[in-house]
């Protein structure tokens, strides 16, 4: 019998002073998440190396494909999204991303398959690389080098980007996502330079720097975002299409490293009902009770409230008339925060900087990454080991 309990640790308050003590962190990271997620920049550089040794070319032969599926779970999913985002609508085939196993019914020999995996065995890119060979679509596969993937692309005369297993997959987002963007620069869907890997890296490099752990709390970004949130209910909220991306990814980071249920998505969902989670049990009714002369850091007297992260993104062209619609994101941006404003809900904004749609992504994802990390260590909980995932398998491959 499976103990429900067994590898949970963990305090449900949080301690402030264990983000500044080296010693704690080193202690309660045993499996150096923190390390992993600084590594951002080195696996964009790496990746682009190891993509340049993959056989690409081949891709283009065949000229432009009907539709790009990319195919994966969890961290390797988001990758779909990334492609599709800084592809953007002007993009001249769909990108569609897909979770689930196998490959949409549609798919043939038109088509480009790219499955990801960072260990290079999940059944859901398994199945769509067999299912893309089957059917005779273009297979690239992203993942661990000597795993069941990449014998499927040998089998299938595909081309393979090793991913090296430094990392595990949730600290792995640049090292999938780098190939996946490569093969589509190759199919002539995006416009992805080296200046852009370059100055993306340069920025990772930055904003881990900013975020390493010996900077104290007051003037890390990181930490101070993780305290923020300490016993809140975090809603995280997306400006644009991108910045919506690296909301998401927030959300599958604070869930999986910090264990907080969040609800993530976009700014313009929002406004069609979700904005009403600020008049709610967590919100405007739960601050309307709070002492105004309480420290406005300590919840316990009040219970569980919102916490609202604002990921803004205003865009590369705001000139162009293409763009029209950024100047309606940035409004709705605008009176959203505002509206928990007047609610006496808590606002943290991380706003987007570089000069490239991946550079952007990258500023709005580094700091939050960082976050959800800090916020597990500040309840005593390892980032890395999740016992419920475990459990999980067990229980269902039984």
């Amino acid at each position: 019998m499976i103990d429900g309990t067994a590898g949970v640790s963990g305090h449900r308050d949080v301690d402030e002073a264990r983000l500044d003590d080296l010693a704690a962190l080193a202690e309660r990271d045993p499996g150096g998440m923190l390390r992993h997620t600084a590594s951002g920049g080195a696996q964009v550089r790496e990746s682009a190396a190891l993509a340049a040794e993959a056989n690409l070319s081949v891709l283009a032969d065949e000229g432009r494909p009907r539709a790009v599926v990319i195919a994966g779970i969890g961290t390797a999913g988001r990758t779909g999204d990334v492609l599709a985002t800084v592809a953007g609508p002007r993009c001249p085939v769909p990108v569609i991303p897909h979770r689930s196993a196998g490959v949409p019914g549609w798919v043939g020999a038109a088509d480009v398959v790219i499955a990801v995996s960072a260990s290079g065995r999940s059944p859901e890119a398994l199945g769509a690389a067999e299912a893309a060979h089957r059917r005779g679509a273009r297979l690239v596969a992203v993942g661990a080098p000597d795993s069941r993937l990449q014998s499927v692309a040998e089998r299938a005369r595909a081309p393979f980007i090793p991913v090296p297993r430094r990392a595990p997959a949730r600290a792995s987002l640049w090292a999938l996502t780098v190939p996946v963007l490569l093969a589509a620069r190759m199919l002539g869907l995006v416009k992805v330079n080296e200046a852009d890997l370059a100055e993306t890296a340069a920025r990772l490099d930055a904003e881990a720097d900013r975020c390493r752990s010996s900077a104290e709390s007051f003037v890390n970004p990181a930490k101070s975002l993780a305290l923020g949130l300490a016993g809140s209910i975090p809603i995280v909220w997306g400006s644009s299409p991108l910045a919506t991306v690296a909301a998401r990814r927030f959300g599958d980071t604070l869930s999986a490293n910090a264990r907080y249920p969040v609800v993530s998505g976009a700014l313009g969902e929002a406004g069609r009902g979700r904005v009403g989670l600020l008049d709610g049990v967590f919100g405007g009714l739960a601050e309307g009770e709070r002492d105004i002369f309480a420290d406005p850091d300590l919840t316990a007297a009040v219970g569980t409230r919102l916490r609202l992260v604002l990921l803004r993104d205003g865009g590369l062209n705001p000139e162009d008339d293409a763009d029209e619609p950024l100047a309606v994101e940035e409004r709705r941006a605008d009176a959203v925060q505002t509206l928990a404003e007047r609610r006496g809900v808590r606002v943290d904004v991380v706003t987007a900087e570089g000069g490239s749609a991946l550079e952007r992504l990258a500023s709005l994802v580094a700091v939050p990454d960082f976050a959800s990390i800090y916020l597990a260590l500040a309840h005593g909980l390892d980032p890395m080991a999740v016992p419920a995932v475990t459990e999980m398998k067990e229980l269902a491959n039984q």
